[in-house]
């Protein structure tokens, strides 16, 4: 029966696929002679996901076991899971569903604080699809509860809503033009585009997940215009590599608006006004600079050689994070909470460290020595009791170090200058 584990495994496979289309995107993108792609912002974006998979380990309890619940016990009926109409009616009601969630994470700032990761990204390729939130589910979940209630099958529900999540993988790209009738229906690259645009005419419209129908039925629909190419990002731009922060900010900046608020109505509004509503007295004692569309991208100069580092480092981060979600039913708590702590700040510290700031590049000597030293004394490294394995990531992740300090070391480039400057 389909289950949540249904449901990572599913993940766990396709990520192969992934990288698979974000190298031919890359390839097809270069032998047209664009550049869609930026290392610093493509590793923020995927080590995103990383974390938003690690949070929904930990949250399925909430998720899935609430829609569990309330399917065994508040359903006004008992919808048969091996019944195609069951599955296509679910499908498209998740999708409606999808809608009106997307639509408040653009209107309601606490949604927005989740949503927000989603955006941040000054590209968009497929590497911005798998940018994802991992704060979403605390909310998220509540929207979906009225097809717990209709009596769709917790495995039905679970699988309908990975369909809905892998088929918008495939829209973010540039690469892919109009396509005709098809625009008119479903969600596709073009609609997608104008989505994540900042632009006047693309500000939150186009917020269906399969279907562009429902933009259409409630008014939100805006075609992309060729006069008028869309400038990704957010209208209050992260300007940092670091997933930690940005799955932070919007939260961070809220509560301080909350904080320095004098009317209490104000406090609470702060929360459930559109993004960008501030309280008259906050804005007037902490202005913020007006959104200019025309603004520099964040892309702080690094050299080729701590590119290379920064991807393999990544790499190295990404099998670990596989090997976390093959874990996650068999490891104890305690070991699952430690496991995923580790991948959480070694990825705010890489993120850091390709800032280019000097701080970065102390918080990943250390994640580097830290991650040595454990291995050996674990004899291997979580789940797994093989010395030989121990030894060979502290030897991997000390090698990494000798790397990193003669990066630190070597004059890289003009704009970088020597490492220590840079950092």
């Amino acid at each position: 029966m389909p289950s949540s584990s249904t449901q990572e495994v599913i993940i766990t496979w396709a990520t192969p696929v992934f990288f698979a289309l974000i190298a031919l995107e890359l390839l097809v993108a270069r032998w047209r002679g664009r550049r869609v792609y930026h290392a610093g912002d493509a590793i923020n974006s995927l080590g995103l996901g990383v974390i938003s998979q690690i949070a929904a380990v930990f949250s399925k309890l909430l998720t899935l076991g609430i829609y569990a619940w309330c399917v065994e016990h508040l359903a006004l009926f008992a919808l048969p899971a091996d019944a195609w109409w069951v599955w296509v009616s679910a499908l498209v009601l998740y999708d409606f569903f999808y809608y009106w969630l997307h639509r408040a994470g653009h209107e309601v700032n606490i949604l927005w604080a989740a949503h927000v990761v989603h955006h941040q990204s000054e590209d968009y390729n497929l590497s911005t699809a798998l940018r994802q939130t991992g704060s979403g589910v605390l909310l998220s979940w509540i929207f979906y509860l009225p097809m717990a209630l209709l009596g769709y099958p917790l495995q039905v529900f679970v699988v309908v809503a990975l369909i809905d999540l892998l088929y918008q993988f495939w829209v973010h790209t540039e690469l892919v033009g109009r396509l005709g009738w098809f625009d008119r229906v479903f969600c596709s690259p073009s609609n997608h585009r104008a989505h994540h645009a900042v632009n006047d005419r693309y500000l939150d419209r186009n917020y269906g997940g399969i279907l562009i129908l429902w933009d259409r039925l409630f008014g939100s629909f805006v075609e992309e215009s060729d006069d008028d190419p869309p400038i990704y990002g957010t209208r209050a731009p992260l300007r940092s590599w670091n997933p930690l922060w940005a799955n932070a900010e919007v939260y961070w900046a809220t509560l301080k608006d909350a904080w320095h608020a004098r009317r209490w109505r104000d406090k609470l509004l702060v929360w459930i006004k559109p993004p960008g509503w501030r309280p008259v007295d906050v804005a007037a004692r902490f202005p913020k600079p007006a959104f200019d569309i025309r603004r520099e991208r964040y892309h702080p100069p690094l050299p080729a050689a701590l590119v290379i580092y920064g991807v393999v480092q990544f790499a190295l981060l990404l099998g670990m994070g596989v090997h976390f979600l093959d874990l996650a039913k068999r490891l104890p708590a305690s070991g699952l909470l430690a496991y995923a702590g580790f991948l959480l700040l070694s990825l705010g510290a890489l993120g850091v460290l390709l800032e280019g700031r000097r701080a970065g590049f102390w918080l990943e000597l250390l994640r580097l020595l830290v991650t040595a030293i454990v291995a050996l004394a674990m004899g291997g490294w979580f789940a797994v009791a093989q010395p030989g394995v121990g030894f060979a990531i502290a030897a991997v992740y000390l090698l990494s170090g000798v790397a990193l300090v003669g990066l630190a070391r070597w004059p890289m480039s003009r704009t970088s200058n020597e490492m220590p400057r840079a950092l």
